[in-house]
């Protein structure tokens, strides 16, 4: 019985030193920037990399309020503490003429959807995807 303990045991020695993974360097995040328009962003098709520092620029050229919501992407990413609160509901507000930075770090290797939440905008095209490779 000791013996089949064993790799076991090693398994977890040497994995250990793993479970103490360093948080993410916020102050390095690569900008990305999103245009929120009537009636679209751009551009339409983000593609980040899983594991990489982002800082996602919100900007809504627009008088009028937008959202980018992608809940399913924001669940799956490691949001800055700092930025947390920015996100909510699975979404970011950007008043009119205002820009929103969001500091993540991309989530699982998928494809996911996005979208404005204000009436009937996603209708008007204000669609989107984002590629995490």
């Amino acid at each position: 019985m000791r013996r089949s303990m064993a790799p076991a045991l090693l398994a977890v020695a040497l994995l250990a030193p793993m479970s103490n993974a360093q948080p993410p360097e916020w102050a390095g995040a690569r900008t990305v920037s999103v245009e929120l328009s009537n009636f679209r962003f751009t551009p339409a098709t983000l593609t980040l990399q899983h594991g990489v520092v982002y800082r996602l620029r919100f900007s809504n050229a627009a008088s009028g309020e937008h959202d980018f919501v992608a809940r399913e992407f924001f669940a799956e990413a490691n949001i800055a503490p700092e930025d947390r609160a920015k996100v909510r509901n699975g979404g970011v507000d950007v008043d009119g003429k205002e820009t929103v930075d969001v500091r993540l770090m991309a989530g699982r290797p998928g494809t996911y959807k996005s979208h404005c939440s204000h009436f009937l905008h996603s209708s008007f095209g204000m669609t989107g995807t984002i590629v995490v490779r």
